[in-house]
């Protein structure tokens, strides 16, 4: 089964430096019927204004996963990292038996980024941060992985069994992707417009995809999306 969810059934919230969209329930959004999809438990597409973000808040048990668009956002955590993460760049941070962490847009411009959160295989393990880019690596016409629980070669690694790719086919191109079974396959179009096995999503639009075998990408023009496969 595949199931298509359009881009306007996202819950959209603005608190004024803060404009997300919630594709699973977060925070003030609860829907008993969409907390998570396998060990996908979190996907927001987050733009954070000039000069604001989230200060210091706990996290455990979770590995979270930050893919930014454009822009740069700047972070910190109680395990001492404090770096900065830019358009191009993957972060993955395993929160595991608890960590403290701040984000924040320090720049001039808005920043815009997905935030991805995986519940891990195994609970009390030691925090661990790891961040790479991938700006040059091109995803034109297939599927690159950026992040994987699975050791994926140049990768962010964490400790699910999962993986996420990002992906830019160009008009009429097919990408072929094999879910194995007792797998998911989780899909949301950054832009343009694409068919899964004939079934068709345009930008912002998600895909849940609960069908073992090949899976087919076409490309209707030049699009961009984030792919993930997971147990």
């Amino acid at each position: 089964m595949i199931q298509v969810i359009p881009a306007e059934k996202r819950h959209f919230s603005d608190i004024g430096w803060l404009k997300t969209y919630w594709l699973f329930s977060f925070a003030e959004y609860y829907d008993p019927n969409n907390i998570q999809f396998g060990a996908l438990r979190v996907f927001n597409d987050d733009i954070v204004e000039a000069g604001t973000g989230f200060p210091t808040h706990p996290h455990h048990e979770m590995e979270i996963i930050t893919i930014v668009l454009e822009g740069v956002i700047s972070h910190q955590d109680s395990m001492g990292n404090k770096t900065v993460i830019r358009a191009g760049e993957v972060q993955r941070m395993s929160a595991g038996a608890g960590l403290t962490h701040s984000e924040f847009n320090l720049a001039e411009k808005p920043v815009h980024f997905y935030q991805i959160w995986i519940y891990p295989d195994i609970r009390g393990s030691i925090p661990g941060y790891d961040q790479k880019s991938f700006e040059g690596i091109s995803r034109m016409n297939r599927l690159l992985p950026v992040a994987s629980g699975q050791g994926l070669p140049g990768t962010v690694t964490f400790q699910t069994d999962a993986n996420v790719y990002l992906a830019a086919p160009e008009p009429g191109i097919e990408i072929k992707f094999g879910l194995a079974q007792l797998r998911r396959g989780f899909l949301y179009l950054t832009k343009g417009e694409i068919s899964i096995n004939g079934q068709i999503l345009h930008a912002k639009d998600q895909a849940r995809i609960v069908t073992e075998g090949e899976l087919r990408f076409r490309a209707a023009e030049l699009s961009e999306f984030v792919f993930i496969d997971v147990a």
